[in-house]
């Protein structure tokens, strides 16, 4: 089966996604369109089609070492893992918010995602010319936004209520850009859904760490990064990439206690090539230094967005090193601004969209 005919036919039967494969399948086409088809299949690789546009999720793990103390040899930068100790120090003294009964904790994400893939026409001069078969040159993309959030009950066995809103494009790059953008803008009715005791029916818990997964997990920050290092297994091409990835996707969900968000700064701060790649970086209208990790091998960077000053986290990204499907080098393909405060109910409907 060729490509467009393998398109042709996921498109009429989209597969429902989990919040972690949409978070996570963010750079879409890109890391793929950057190497040869006929290169071997990657561990933990799984692909999601959204009418044209394409998104991958690609682990970045490898084999274990001993990490050392922050801001030496084998650990992060210097100036990086004072920042994240810095953080972790100030998340100790924090006190969480305090949910009442009957309460809920309002966690919500402004995102921004990257869509990438052939225009129609190009699609139609790879079917005519190439018999389908598609290149690095087919492919274009642009940005565009997503609103989520997410009612955490006082009793975390209770409902736990998620609004998701249709997305909207935000930002082209060029004539070709502007077309995809065009024919994607098909509207996909904002969303409301209900999961008991924050669990999806995959059995995917919405915040990422059960009660009792965060019970398990080592104090120890050296010891967690061998945890870490340990569930990511080997695969992609770097270890520490994807141990960064597994401490952003947790610290995204907003549900992560305060202890917990002091200890994965420490162990970022044990992550070899870890560094700070921009000391003010803004998210959502919110400033913070941006620490992350580049990853050669797939054409990103893994940042987190912090405040060494407070401890809170404001957010993160996923970085552009080349220019890829006429996004330049430097493009943020994803970011995620995640903010939380204490409400009274939770939504009967999909008004959140609407403002």
């Amino acid at each position: 089966m060729d490509d467009l005919a393998l398109l042709t036919r996921v498109r009429e039967d989209v597969p429902d996604r989990s919040t972690a494969d949409v978070v996570r399948g963010r750079a879409a086409l890109l890391r793929a369109i950057e190497t040869p088809p006929a290169r071997p299949a990657r561990t933990r690789r799984s692909w999601i089609w959204i009418g044209t546009a394409a998104a991958a999720t690609c682990g970045l793990a490898g084999a274990l070492v001993v990490a050392g103390l922050p801001g030496t040899p084998g650990s992060a930068d210097p100036a990086a893992a004072a920042a994240l100790t810095s953080a972790a120090a100030a998340a100790r003294t924090v006190t969480d918010p305090v949910v009442g009964p009957g309460q809920y904790l309002e966690v919500r994400t402004d995102a921004v995602y990257a869509a990438s893939g052939p225009t129609e026409a190009d699609a139609e001069v790879a079917r005519r010319e190439r018999d389908g078969n598609l290149t690095e040159a087919d492919a274009t993309s642009y940005l565009e936004s997503e609103v989520r959030a997410m009612w955490v009950p006082s009793d975390r066995s209770g409902d736990w209520i998620e609004v998701q809103c249709a997305r909207t494009p935000v930002q082209t790059f060029g004539p070709r850009s502007e077309t995809l953008a065009a024919e994607q803008a098909i509207r996909i009715d904002d969303t409301r859904r209900v999961y008991t005791g924050g669990v999806t029916e995959n059995g995917d818990a919405l915040g990422m760490l059960r009660d009792d997964d965060l019970s398990t997990l080592p104090r120890d920050p050296a010891q967690l990064l061998q945890e870490i290092y340990r569930q990511n297994g080997a695969a992609g091409p770097s270890r520490d990439g994807e141990a960064l990835v597994w401490i952003a996707d947790r610290l995204r969900s907003g549900t992560v206690p305060a202890e917990i968000r002091s200890l994965f700064y420490d162990t970022a701060a044990l992550i070899p090539g870890v560094t700070i790649t921009e000391e003010e970086a803004t998210l959502n209208g919110r400033t913070g230094t941006a620490i992350g990790r580049d990853e050669g091998a797939n054409g990103f960077r893994q940042d987190i967005i912090i405040d060494p000053a407070t401890g809170a986290f404001i957010g993160e990204r996923q970085v552009l090193l080349g220019p890829v499907a006429d996004m330049p080098a430097g493009t943020a393909t994803g970011s995620t601004s995640v903010t939380t405060t204490v409400v009274d109910a939770a939504p009967e409907d999909t008004s959140l969209c609407a403002g």
